[in-house]
């Protein structure tokens, strides 16, 4: 080892003219292209995938996801084929300003029109009007849960085995087919009604409101809560309350089981076996 003029100990640089990179030595030790430093290794390297092997790989997998994906897409163009037609078929029947939305429910879809049965539908319809016969009430909203849906050969009618719906009435459309003003009561299934009298008074009675076989709404037991009824005025109300509202927009084969009141119109739950949808209805 050789002092440095500054007193420092210095490390000896020796060119070895057998190799093309010079070497350090300390003690007696070299270090260069033949004895590199030792360096701390580290975590173990595991090496990966070739870039080839990567793409193909990636390919593979895309190949599988798409062949997985496929059956679904099918099974999903199929239902809406049918959902589409369905809701065609529904909005000719019940005369709906817009098609209703219509939900094949269950997997694969394909496999239950094959067989000829859907095993679940639901049907969502609003603005069903009403036609024919004195006070007509259209239907605000009809929600259907069909099940076990199939159709005719010749199209002209399908029918569910079982279905349960609900139907909302609004107050608006209750009033015009009473020729008063409802709107709700002050205790669950009752509601109210104005009765305009002459010299502009008014008189408000309420009632309670109930299902009746043949799919009707009954008004009863009306009791004036406000202003003074006269005699005249009462015969009236026998009159506008005596005879039930029809609802004449239901489809075939479900029957009205309830009624109850809300602050907005009147919910109406329907159930029936064997309910029928023809499209001539119309």
């Amino acid at each position: 080892m050789h002092r440095s003029r500054h007193g420092h100990d210095d490390y000896a640089y020796d060119y070895d003219h057998g190799n093309e990179y010079g070497r350090f030595q300390e003690g007696g030790h070299a270090y260069g292209a033949a004895h590199e430093v030792p360096e701390d290794p580290g975590e173990p390297y595991f090496p990966g995938p070739r870039p080839g092997r990567r793409r193909s790989l990636a390919l593979v997998t895309a190949a599988l996801v798409t062949l997985a994906l496929l059956p679904v897409a099918v099974d999903r163009a199929v239902a809406a084929r049918i959902e589409s037609r369905t809701a065609k078929a529904f909005q000719q029947g019940m005369n709906t300003p817009e098609p209703p939305k219509v939900e094949v429910r269950g997997f694969p879809v394909i496999t239950q029109a094959a067989s000829g049965t859907l095993r679940h539908v639901d049907i969502t319809a609003h603005d069903i009007p009403a036609h024919g016969g004195t006070r007509p009430l259209p239907v605000s909203e009809l929600a259907l849960r069909l099940d076990g849906l199939t159709k005719a050969d010749d199209d002209s009618e399908a029918r569910a085995r079982s279905a349960r719906a609900g139907a909302f009435l609004s107050y608006p459309d209750v009033s015009d087919a009473l020729g008063l003003e409802i709107s709700q009561g002050d205790r669950p299934g009752r509601v109210n009604a104005v009765v305009l009298l002459p010299l502009g008074q008014e008189v408000t009675v309420t009632t309670t409101v109930s299902a009746v076989p043949g799919n009707r709404i009954a008004f009863k037991d009306f009791a004036v809560t406000a202003g003074s009824l006269p005699a005249a005025g009462s015969v009236i109300l026998d009159k506008v309350f005596e005879r039930p509202v029809q609802l004449r927009n239901i489809p075939d084969g479900l029957q009205l089981r309830s009624v109850t009141t809300t602050s907005e119109g009147l919910d109406a739950e329907f159930t029936g076996r064997s309910v029928t949808f023809r499209p001539e209805e119309a």
